[in-house]
């Protein structure tokens, strides 16, 4: 098991956050979720199995962040791994210069201060203890029409994950992106153009096809484990070649 004995605290009850949650506890973690959604997370909690424990929590609220990673800590006596799946409040479809200011902004900010909030959380007790695994997920790619703030507020993230890493490093402690180039799995049921857009994401690979949730569960296992250990300031490739470096 690449995970056995680690502990893990994943934000977001999103089908991102449910692969990888199972994929943490097969491979031997302790994980804590946590989300707005209690019905969600224990019905990830539940299809997961292992050792995973929930807690209903706003990920946008610094005093409930700080309270909840000291909660974990304390409980299980580390946080190794901390990954942040929350959704962002992406509006997509409408041109740029047909959006409200509010679309555009929400995905940037959300994705700043949750990103923020959670990886300093985690960030003071893997100080501590001079290990741990930071992951965010996302990371930026080619432009795209119709995307809104998406990759505005990715291409943001991967500034802060780069800062993370250059001042956590020598503590111990990597910064990871897992970037896709978008997966078809997660679009929203119902959205008219969903098997146009599924369509596009995969001309685009070098495979043929894009990459699945059961990809990004087991990358996400690979880049918290001690395998990639000099893995760091960075993002983990798995866009299928529609984005080659």
């Amino acid at each position: 098991m690449l995970l056995r004995n680690k502990v893990a605290v994943i934000y977001g009850g999103g089908p991102v956050s449910g692969v990888v949650t199972t994929a943490f506890a097969r491979e031997g973690a302790r994980v804590f979720l946590a989300g707005r959604n209690a019905a969600r997370l224990a019905e990830i909690a539940r299809t997961a199995g292992g050792a995973v424990a929930t807690d209903r929590l706003d990920a946008l609220d610094e005093r409930a962040v700080d309270g909840h990673a000291d909660a974990v800590a304390a409980a299980a006596g580390s946080i190794d791994i901390s990954v942040n799946l929350i959704s962002h409040g992406v509006v997509q479809g409408t041109p740029l210069a047909d959006m409200p200011p509010e679309d555009f902004e929400r995905p940037v900010r959300t994705a700043l201060r949750t990103t923020f909030l959670t990886s300093r959380a985690a960030a003071r007790h893997m100080m501590r203890q001079r290990a741990g695994v930071i992951l965010m997920f996302g990371g930026y790619g080619p432009p795209a029409p119709g995307v809104g703030g998406l990759q505005v507020a990715f291409q943001a993230l991967d500034a802060l994950r780069r800062g993370l890493a250059a001042e956590l490093g020598p503590h111990g402690i990597r910064v990871v992106t897992l970037q896709t180039g978008g997966i078809p799995e997660t679009l929203p049921e119902g959205l008219p153009a969903a098997d146009a857009i599924a369509g596009e994401i995969a001309r685009r690979t070098m495979l043929g096809r894009a990459a699945t949730l059961a990809d990004v569960g087991n990358v996400a296992c690979f880049a918290a484990s001690d395998w990639a250990a000099s893995v760091t300031g960075t993002a983990i490739n798995m866009t299928c070649g529609s984005q080659p470096d």
